[in-house]
């Protein structure tokens, strides 16, 4: 006798508000590419501080077709980015949303998300399959995006917060230390830092040779190549030099596929007093804890990203991107470290204390 299926019922108040969300869901989507394109174009620097404008004035301002223009600026109007009054038929940029798109430098995030949709059939088949997609294997917008969305976080919090919360770094960095900035990417970090301490020298590592070859042309462009090297290896083989007083991590342990050997490697690079950095997105230890909006924009990019890339290596630990406290903390102690606090935090980083 064949078993009838039963319908679960539904409450149509539920199915509104879902539909409501996925709408809203869909609006936020198809506007990031939006944003890519006004940050290409510089539609919205070019409204920044400018006063209500026409399409025709923008369009005019940016050597851009009217057309487009306007129904660029509709779109930003009915997301919010931007106001529109209808008597004058101007449009506007508020001080807020231009303080985010361009000093901010929130369109990088937007770059990062158009790699995630360029990369989607790389991660549908490794979800088939179980392998990883390397850092390497992303498209470009991923590196560039990465660098411009994560380099205003650390210019307002390492120098002012992070680094005065480890335990006498300050004064070494100030004094003359040695410091390796590991899967330092763009060189963002690592340039901030040597900014900032003119007799410290530091040295950049990071597999990603397209990355490296960036950062030095960054380094050589400020005039910063006497005090800092960029050089391609991994977390498990960066050169120890002599040892350093400071290693740093940015965002990035997660990713690695043998955290473990990353951080054992980091512990026979310190001199017998160093400091090990580690700088991880914000994460609650219960995943259940993670389910918020920051939470959901790292779940994401672990997904797309960080998940992929920790599969492509050798271990795949897959941390992902909502590693947590525990779990960063287990790593380290368990790689041979003696001590290991939370030495600050934002509402999207947590920053960790290693030492000998």
């Amino acid at each position: 006798m064949a078993t009838a299926e039963v319908s679960p019922q539904i409450e149509p108040s539920k199915l509104d508000a879902f539909m409501g969300k996925a709408v809203m869901d869909m609006g936020a989507a198809l506007h990031a590419a939006l944003v890519v394109i006004g940050d290409k174009l510089g539609l919205y620097k070019a409204m920044a501080g400018a006063g209500p404008m026409t399409s025709s004035a923008l369009a005019q301002k940016t050597k851009t077709s009217e057309r487009y223009v306007r129904e660029w600026l509709n779109a930003n109007a009915a997301s919010g980015f931007v106001t529109y009054d209808a008597s004058t038929k101007e449009f506007l940029l508020p001080p807020e949303q231009a303080f985010a798109l361009t000093t901010l430098d929130l369109p990088g995030a937007f770059h990062i998300i158009s790699a995630c949709f360029k990369d989607e059939p790389k991660i549908t088949q490794a979800f088939r399959t179980g392998d990883g997609v390397g850092w390497h294997e992303h498209d470009a917008n991923l590196f560039f995006g990465t660098e411009r969305f994560f380099r205003p976080n650390y210019e307002n919090n390492l120098l002012s917060n992070w680094i005065p919360a480890l335990e006498g770094v300050t004064d070494k960095l100030a004094n003359g230390a040695s410091v390796a900035d590991v899967g330092c990417g763009h060189g963002a970090s690592t340039i901030l830092m040597a900014r900032a301490y003119p007799k410290s020298r530091f040295c950049g590592f990071d597999y990603h040779s397209g990355s490296i070859e960036y950062a030095r042309h960054v380094a050589g462009r400020d005039g910063l190549l006497d005090q800092i090297t960029f050089e391609v290896a991994s977390s498990k083989s960066y050169p120890v030099n002599g040892g350093y007083d400071l290693v740093t991590f940015f965002d990035c342990l997660h990713d690695m596929g043998d955290p473990t050997g990353a951080a054992k490697h980091v512990l026979s690079s310190l001199k017998p007093d160093g400091t090990w950095m580690i700088v991880e997105p914000f994460a609650n230890d219960a995943p259940e804890q993670n389910h918020n909006p920051v939470g959901r924009i790292y779940y994401s990019a672990s997904t797309m990203i960080c998940t992929p890339a920790s599969l492509a290596q050798e271990v795949g630990a897959a941390l992902g991107a909502q590693a947590g406290e525990e779990r960063i903390r287990a790593v380290v102690l368990g790689a041979g470290f003696t001590r290991f606090r939370r030495a600050a935090q934002t509402p999207f980083n947590l920053v960790f204390e290693a030492r000998p």
